[in-house]
């Protein structure tokens, strides 16, 4: 469908002395507190001690924080300004090539050096390691985006970083790993000869196309065995989520400026990050009576944690090596199909979104490959972007809600989050363009032996 001239897109800014200064924590606001984390040998909750090995003591504070809102370090606050306030979009030919009423609005995360998301947690990380001396971070990486993020940060703070890349996403994405040692990172293929977890879990075939869950047990284990290395996580926990509620902040004070207020906020869910940053500030305002918009989490349909997982305590990582969390699981031993959006393939979902799941403040739908890439296509050919392969899975959403929108004739504002540019993800774009690209057929049994090894919790009355 021809775009007319008459339509332009509708870009929403704020100038950088509007930019939030606090981030949003919403464990304050639930109405019911999150399960603890676990100790894995005695079951009682972790207490700051038991993480110490992991983070520095400042972010250990803000993952048991009580606080409603912490304040973004200064010096934080001036590496955001680089590009923060992210844009907010009206995206007008794209809802005018559906030819529906609906007005969709997406906030982009691509601008940011990263080319994600993923510096809003990563900045802050690295600022409070190197505050308390660290000296080297090292984390995993799927898609890649974490770790050219938190690359990235380290070099701004003169600290060492090592990255343990999911060994599907590092094959098809060489160009990732040259990005990440760019920035000063070192980048190896998970899993790896340079563990034992590593040499152990390389010697099942099954477990040679890599997944998050083994990338992170690699990642601890070089963590713990020096007392000058830390360990960076992406995702999962409350803290990153925290960090991430920026963009939400943000978008409310956007869509203020034009007098919308969101029916539908949409955003893909890997860890959870993402989506929780997005999601967040609106479900304050929700929870306060404000506003009474749908929240919606889409994830991949081949690695369905909320929508066919259970709600389990379970380790954040394959070998079991990190504090137990309660939250929506495959199981620590799942290694999901090598789809496209590598930054989506994890067993478990953050705890912290897995009990506002059960509490029942927002839904979750499960969304094939293929529908995301065709919506990556024609969202790329009306609004000029290319998505990455995780928020092709909110847009496809948002494409489906919008098509919903025209048949009733409903006005309908949906807000979703594009967390990055697939600028890297193009083979990807390929291998669908030549119809090459498949959804699996994700079946009960695919779960079935994972879920089976759920850790024994005994009596435990979490």
């Amino acid at each position: 469908m021809a775009i007319s001239d008459e339509v332009r897109n509708h870009k929403i800014t704020l100038t950088e002395d509007e930019m939030p200064t606090q981030w949003y924590n919403i464990v304050p606001d639930l109405p019911a507190p999150p399960p603890p984390a676990l100790h894995p040998g005695t079951h009682q909750p972790a207490g700051p001690e038991d993480f110490a090995p992991l983070f520095p003591m400042a972010l250990i504070m803000q993952e048991v924080s009580q606080e409603r809102y912490i304040d973004i370090p200064g010096g934080v606050l001036d590496v955001y300004r680089q590009w923060r306030p992210s844009p907010l979009f009206r995206a007008h030919r794209l809802e005018q090539a559906l030819g529906t009423p609906a007005h969709i609005y997406y906030k982009y995360e691509g601008v940011s050096p990263a080319g994600s998301h993923k510096p809003n947690t990563a900045v802050p990380q690295a600022y409070y390691n190197a505050q308390e001396g660290i000296k080297k971070l090292v984390t995993e990486t799927g898609a890649g985006q974490w770790g050219t993020a938190l690359a990235f940060a380290t070099a701004l703070y003169g600290l060492e970083c090592e990255v343990f890349q999911v060994g599907a996403s590092f094959d098809a994405k060489p160009f990732r790993k040259l990005m990440i040692e760019v920035f000063g990172g070192v980048v190896h293929r998970s899993p790896s000869q340079l563990t034992e977890v590593g040499k152990m879990l390389a010697s099942d075939p099954k477990n040679l196309s890599g997944s998050l869950g083994i990338a992170i047990s690699e990642a601890v284990e070089v963590a713990v065995k020096d007392p000058e290395t830390r360990y960076a996580l992406g995702s999962v926990l409350n803290h990153v989520l925290m960090h991430q509620t920026i963009i939400g902040e943000e978008a409310l004070l956007q869509l203020a400026k034009v007098g919308e207020t969101p029916d539908l906020i949409v955003g893909c869910t890997g860890g959870g990050s993402n989506f929780g940053g997005l999601a967040f500030p609106f479900l304050r305002e929700k929870m306060a009576g404000k506003i009474n918009p749908r929240i919606l989490a889409a994830e991949p349909a081949s690695c369905p944690s909320l929508t066919r997982g259970v709600y389990a305590y379970d380790f954040g990582d394959t070998a079991g090596m990190t504090p137990l969390m309660k939250m929506h699981t495959l199981g620590k031993d799942f290694i999901p199909d090598p789809i496209h959006a590598g930054g989506l393939r994890y067993h478990g979902m953050a705890p912290l979104i897995s009990h506002i799941y059960e509490l029942g403040l927002m839904d979750a739908e499960a969304v094939a490959q293929t529908e995301c890439f065709s919506a990556a296509v024609q969202f790329a050919r009306t609004e000029g972007i290319v998505p990455a392969p995780e928020p092709t899975h909110a847009i496809a959403l948002a494409i489906r809600e919008a098509l919903k929108a025209k048949e009733t004739g409903e006005e309908t504002v949906i807000l979703t989050a594009l967390c990055g540019h697939g600028h890297f993800d193009l083979a990807a774009y390929d291998e669908f363009l030549r119809g090459g690209m498949v959804d699996e057929d994700v079946t009960d049994e695919r779960f079935a032996a994972a879920l089976a090894n759920l850790p024994d919790m005994g009596d435990s009355s979490y």
